[in-house]
């Protein structure tokens, strides 16, 4: 048992609470809009701050909408520590976040909650970019690297973020465990980095986790070639959701509701488009008809690799 389970256990006492604080799009599924409700299946109560608000996500051929910034963000939680609603949480998740001050005032935030309750979960995960391009304020990865990492319960990097994150190139597998073993290092309880991509097998994925305790797992998955948007906003709530179970269960099962979940997606996405590339919209998550493998993941199968 991990000390993030065992924090987990400890606050079943009472109902789980999230406070997710991330982007919200009014149309579309990512951010807040795709980590929300699968929380909610899994029997997580959601409270929700959006670090960014916009008309749909940045996929479409327009957006339109805001960037919050700090004093944003102390608003709402001054309103919530006013009424005392500050003390319900007993996870706090981020995701993308688009300023500086915004993400620092976070910081601030997660280490003021977490000296109040010790065994409050703080799930990070650094969106900052994908595929070797940066999409957030180059300000932010200081923050990231140099604060939020060391008070990180779970991190959740993709391969681009793990390299930004310690500096290391990512191109074997021994590369990946050598980036989690630094971001342990560094004071994150556990890391999980997915998206790995080898230039040894282009059908595949892998991710790579580990723990302070010495767990380690690594799945191979396969590659599912389409698009997506939304797709580590929905991975970090499923890890989150399962965590309670242990590192290699919780990647499991996260895992395979994600396969169940982009399938679909696809699926709906081509009969859409109709033999056309499909669209940003037509692409969009189907979160609501995979309610199904959200509550109950599909079994892990054998197109599915692990080792511990």
């Amino acid at each position: 048992m991990n000390a993030c389970t065992t924090q987990i256990m400890a606050a079943d006492s009472r109902q789980r609470h999230v406070l997710s604080i991330q982007s919200h799009v009014v149309h579309g599924r990512v951010g807040n809009t795709a980590a929300a409700f699968p929380l909610q299946l899994l029997g997580y109560e959601v409270d929700l701050i959006n670090s960014v608000q916009l008309s749909n996500h940045t996929g479409y051929p327009t957006f339109k909408g805001q960037v919050l910034e700090a004093a944003e963000l102390d608003v709402l939680l001054s309103g919530l520590r006013s009424n005392s609603l500050l003390s319900n949480y007993t996870h706090i998740l981020t995701g993308y976040i688009g300023s500086y001050s915004f993400l620092s005032k976070v910081y601030d935030f997660v280490r003021e909650m977490k000296g109040k309750n010790p065994n409050l979960i703080y799930v990070c995960d650094p969106v900052m970019g994908d595929n070797g391009q940066m999409y957030v304020p180059n300000d932010l990865l200081p923050v990231y690297r140099e604060r939020l990492v060391q008070i990180a319960d779970l991190l959740t990097p993709n391969c681009y973020e793990a390299e930004l994150l310690t500096g290391i190139s990512i191109k074997t597998e021994n590369d990946a465990q050598m980036a989690i073993e630094a971001l342990l290092k560094e004071g994150a309880k556990t890391v999980v980095i997915t998206s790995i991509e080898l230039n040894t097998d282009d059908n595949n994925l892998i991710l790579i986790a580990g723990n302070r305790e010495g767990e380690k797992v690594r799945l191979s998955y396969p590659k599912i070639r389409a698009q997506f948007t939304g797709t580590g906003d929905l991975f970090t709530a499923l890890l989150l959701g399962w965590n309670e179970h242990g590192l290699k269960v919780s990647c499991e099962k996260a895992l395979m509701t994600m396969q169940a979940v982009l399938k679909r997606t696809q699926e709906n996405a081509l009969r859409l488009s109709e033999g056309k590339v499909p669209s940003a919209e037509h692409i969009e998550l189907q979160l609501v008809r995979s309610k199904g493998d959200i509550e109950s993941p599909p079994p892990f199968h054998s197109s599915c690799n692990h080792v511990t």
